[in-house]
């Protein structure tokens, strides 16, 4: 997967140091139910990482990943009276979701808050940390910043700590129950 000429010499690409085989051909390395959505993302890639560097800063450092080129999965909740909405909302790194105004409002809920892990773990059959729009519950919502669907090729996580997948963003914004909108603030 090539990354434009964006990244010089030197300077952290989308690949890093990382050794990227293709997603359909490995299975084992993703959580279950990314493995059985594989094939919504056929040009995707995937690398074993060690679980211990999953923490976006710490995997982009020590992988030579450009924080530009990661993005963050945020699991959140939204309530309206009895009704329950589940969504994944999808930023660049060096960007934060702006849930209680955007995400709130567009998810027509009053109470919006960040899923609980044990929760979503098991809603999602990933692990936190490595939660990634590729194989949600078919009922949740996938909302894509702008700037994720433009980013070209972007790094997410494999529905484990111990891999990562490098796709298109767009790709992400083509995931059913995907919307995409702008709904990114800068990180203070």
């Amino acid at each position: 997967m090539g990354h434009g000429s964006v990244y010089g010499v030197g300077m952290a690409s989308p690949e890093g140091n990382l050794t990227w085989k293709p997603l359909a051909d490995h299975p084992e390395l993703v959580a279950p139910p990314v493995a059985a959505a594989a094939d919504l993302v056929p040009a995707a890639m995937v690398a074993e990482i060690d679980p211990t560097l999953a923490d976006t800063a710490t995997f982009c450092e020590t992988y030579d990943v450009a924080l530009e080129a990661s993005a963050n999965c945020v699991v959140v909740e939204g309530r309206r009276g009895d009704r329950v909405v589940h969504a994944a909302v999808m930023v660049l790194a060096v960007d934060r979701a702006d849930i209680n105004k955007t995400v709130r409002k567009h998810l027509d809920v009053r109470k919006i808050s960040f899923a609980a892990q044990p929760e979503a773990e098991a809603m999602t059959g990933m692990t936190q940390g490595g939660i990634t729009p590729v194989g949600l519950p078919a009922d949740w919502v996938v909302l894509v910043d702008e700037a994720v669907a433009a980013a070209g090729p972007v790094v997410i996580g494999g529905g484990v700590r111990g891999s990562k997948i490098l796709l298109d963003g767009a790709d992400l914004a083509q995931l059913p129950g995907a919307q995409t909108l702008a709904l990114a603030l800068p990180r203070d």
